[in-house]
């Protein structure tokens, strides 16, 4: 059993979080959004300069709330990939350094891969195989999960994320920044007046691609619907258009989760990223895996939006089967979820005179 505090730093939200294997003993989050919303989304020089300011104090209260000290952590981890760069070396570095200090292992984590392991804080007897449904501002995958560090993605969107639609629908309603919670509030409050196109990807052979996305023509439509309805000066209905919205986008990820569960026999699909807090999706998939007689899995809210305690989660994992990763890892803006184990190194030596080759 391994005990990792990890630092995730790949967007707005400077997190860390204590883990013993799939026991979170503590989750600091610091988030940065009421910053960003005066822009409208994430400005990456901002992001990083607000990482500086709050990393420190996010270390200490993250040992403080896990009552451990140095003695008891096995091991520290920190997103390295995807995400914005000079975010990502805030975090990055931070860890190294605790790393070189404390004469610990180091690893380097896949943020999309934190997202995978994010139903294991709460399901800590999820095992692989198994399909997960990554849905968030950047990422709309589905991602047939092997085994720890194995990953074979199946379906991903062509255009825009899940999660990026929300936001930009929000923007065309100026409902403000983040779009997601806002127009799931709304949505719960009006009826699904408006028929929006699905969006589809199409095949060189003919038909449609049956695990693959794509909400940028779901987005234009949205806004001709407004302009529409603006031209014939009629009252705009954000609640209907909020609910009209949110049951595609919902309608359309389950379609292609449940066809891709019974392709591949997979009797569980785990969902995660910031859009799995989305109350519509979490409906619309629940009804449909039961009539099926698939297992759904969503994370707390808490751990749907970027958290440490994933990564933790994630890093405990491969530092069980020996996995580290060398100080002289980089930060990589794109890096795809099946080339996670090039992160990794098997731990072959102690530590002390593995991190003395690498000095």
């Amino acid at each position: 059993m391994s005990t990792v505090l990890a630092i995730e730093t790949s967007c707005d939200e400077t997190a860390v979080a204590v883990v013993k294997n799939r026991q979170v003993c503590s989750s600091i989050i610091n988030s940065q959004i009421p910053v960003h919303r005066q822009y409208g989304g994430v400005v990456p020089e901002v992001a990083s300069r607000q990482h500086l300011e709050s990393i420190n104090q996010g270390i200490a209260e993250a040992l403080k709330q896990a009552q451990l000290d140095w003695t008891a952590i096995d091991g520290i981890a920190a997103t390295c990939a995807p995400g914005l760069v000079g975010a990502l070396l805030v975090g990055i570095t931070a860890a190294k350094t605790l790393a070189l200090l404390h004469q610990k292992p180091f690893l380097g984590v896949h943020h999309l891969e934190g997202h995978i392991y994010a139903n294991c804080l709460s399901e800590p007897s999820l095992e692989p195989p198994f399909l997960s449904l990554l849905v968030s501002g950047g990422h709309t995958s589905l991602i047939y999960v092997k085994d720890c560090g194995v990953y074979e993605t199946l379906g991903e969107t062509r255009d825009d994320a899940a999660g990026e639609a929300f936001d930009k629908v929000a923007r065309l309603l100026k409902l403000g920044y983040p779009g997601g919670p806002i127009i799931d509030q709304l949505a719960q409050e009006g009826t699904q007046t408006f028929d929006l196109p699905e969006g589809k990807v199409s095949l060189p052979q003919g038909g449609y691609h049956r695990y693959d996305s794509s909400f940028s023509g779901l987005k234009t439509a949205v806004l001709r619907l407004v302009q529409q309805l603006e031209r014939d000066s009629q009252p705009l209905p954000i609640k209907d258009v909020a609910a009209s919205f949110q049951n595609t986008v919902a309608r359309a990820l389950t379609k292609r989760a449940i066809a891709c569960a019974l392709d591949y026999g997979l009797n569980t699909i785990a969902v995660g990223g910031g859009v799995a807090a989305n109350s519509g999706l979490r409906s619309h998939l629940f009804s449909a895996a039961s009539q099926h007689n698939l297992k759904v899995l969503f994370p707390p809210l808490k751990f749907c939006t970027d958290n440490a305690a994933m990564i933790g989660c994630a890093a405990a994992d491969h530092l069980n089967r020996g996995h580290t990763s060398p100080l002289t890892l980089g930060v990589h803006s794109r890096l795809s979820v099946t080339e996670v184990m090039q992160l990794y190194q098997h731990q072959g030596s102690g530590v002390r005179d593995q991190m003395n080759k690498k000095i």
